[in-house]
């Protein structure tokens, strides 16, 4: 459930760094597509981390 909420971040994130650099809206939607799946990814090995530390199966 980490990684969803963390893709979703990401893209909020991406979007706005693009919105402050000036970009088009298609340069907002590429950052914020390109910062989602990195925080996605991030937060799905942080969910599996914490769930083979935690114990859950």
């Amino acid at each position: 459930m980490i990684g969803p909420i963390f893709g979703l971040i990401g893209f909020l994130w991406g979007y706005l760094l693009a919105r402050s650099r000036g970009g088009r809206q298609l340069d907002k939607l590429q950052y914020g597509a390109g910062f989602a799946i990195a925080f996605g990814l991030l937060g799905t090995l942080l969910g599996i981390a914490l769930g083979r530390y935690l114990g859950v199966h």
